[in-house]
């Protein structure tokens, strides 16, 4: 299988701090993975490295490979496009007067609305009214985003993210906020994604996130890959609490696993 990304001995350096360290990683194409692990990992530092918000340290006597798409080489706007990413900082980045519409469209320039230097074909509109389709906001288009409640939000920067169809789905914490319902109608939407070819590739903390039909954890510590392998292998009890440092006790119930610390009520 082609790999949609490949790393090799690849950090990132801030103010003198390894934020990611010597990390190994590949995700093929049409693979979908769920990246866990406690708040400061580096799961946010990893997605703006994949975006090319940020660059790998340079270090000519151990250097690194980062290939995205089979590239060592790549133009950014290129990579944006068969990237989509959905983060909550890019949620808070969008005026308040901003139409729905403009933001889902926004997705074609990587930009934060469609400007008057940006064209919007035929083909675009099309794909975008499709997008806002398998959202469920087909009927928000004329909305401002001010008046959007939370899901609604994610729902409309998903649809912006998918909108040039793109080969990895890249989804940052995208149930922060959210009610035990809305997770629940939110992995059920995830899940027909990935049925309809969509690849997804999920950051999170929260166990209960992870769609039934990602099979592969990503385990990230300190900065550095610390388990990956098969769900059923490693969201256990003993993984987990090595991963977070605490005791915790896992359960799974029709695939949907749950965490709480011991002497806790699962949350």
């Amino acid at each position: 299988m082609d790999k949609a990304l490949e790393l090799r001995n690849v950090s990132v350096v801030r103010n003198g701090n390894r934020i990611l360290s010597s990390v190994d990683l590949d995700i093929y194409r049409g693979e979908n993975v769920a990246v866990i692990g406690p708040n400061g990992s580096g799961k946010t530092t990893l997605i703006k490295l994949l975006r090319g918000d940020i660059h790998p340290y340079y270090d000519e006597d151990d250097p690194a490979i980062m290939r995205i798409f089979g590239q060592d080489r790549w133009n950014l706007f290129e990579v944006r496009s068969r990237m989509g990413v959905v983060s909550m900082d890019l949620q808070s980045m969008f005026h308040s007067d901003t139409k729905v519409a403009e933001v889902v469209c926004s997705g074609f320039f990587n930009s934060l609305d469609v400007f008057r230097n940006h064209t919007l074909t035929d083909e675009m509109l099309v794909a975008a009214r499709e997008a806002a389709l398998n959202m469920g906001i087909e009927d928000l288009m004329d909305r401002e985003i001010a008046n959007l409640s939370l899901g609604e939000m994610r729902r409309t920067l998903i649809a912006r993210a998918l909108v040039t169809k793109p080969d990895l789905l890249v989804l940052d914490e995208p149930m922060t906020g959210l009610d035990v319902v809305m997770k629940s109608k939110f992995r059920a939407m995830f899940d027909i994604l990935i049925k309809s070819g969509v690849s997804i590739v999920m950051i999170t903390h929260e166990l209960t996130d992870i769609p039934g039909s990602v099979r592969r954890v990503v385990m990230v510590k300190d900065g550095r890959i610390f388990a990956d392998g098969p769900k059923e292998e490693l969201l256990t009890s003993g993984r987990v609490s090595e991963l977070f440092g605490e005791n915790i006790s896992v359960e799974s119930t029709d695939g949907i696993y749950r965490m709480h610390l011991v002497g806790d009520s699962i949350e």
